[in-house]
């Protein structure tokens, strides 16, 4: 995903989930992973074209080799969580890591078992 700076919208970040979960999957099963554990019913007609937009942008990729067409993902996840990651701070927080973990540290009220797992993997990285 990095090479083509595609960056997937909220409804195809859904459907990337659903994908790292479960493997090369049925627009069929796609949508019905949708319908189990969204809060909004989507059709399969949705679900049909937002697939191929994504194959389009080379998110996804078709494997046509049987009756029933499988889609995958083209990028794995880590990947895309490190772009999309890289993406946000860069476009919410200036690039600045300083300014998202105040953010996410100052945002609500921390557990002291969150806080020391937090400094802890901070040492670690020392």
């Amino acid at each position: 995903m990095e090479s083509r700076k595609v960056e997937p919208t909220k409804s195809e970040i859904e459907i990337l989930s659903i994908l790292w979960k479960h493997g090369a999957s049925s627009v069929r099963f796609v949508n019905d992973k949708l319908n189990e554990e969204g809060e909004r019913v989507v059709k399969y007609t949705t679900t049909l074209k937002l697939m191929q937009i994504m194959k389009e942008k080379g998110i996804l990729y078709r494997d046509e080799s049987n009756i029933k067409h499988l889609y995958n993902v083209v990028e794995d996840q880590e990947k895309t969580k490190t772009f999309l990651l890289e993406t946000f701070l860069s476009k919410i927080f200036d690039g600045s890591v300083e300014n998202l973990m105040m953010q996410l540290v100052g945002n609500k009220k921390n557990s002291k078992e969150e806080l020391l797992k937090i400094k802890n993997i901070l040492d670690k990285m020392n």
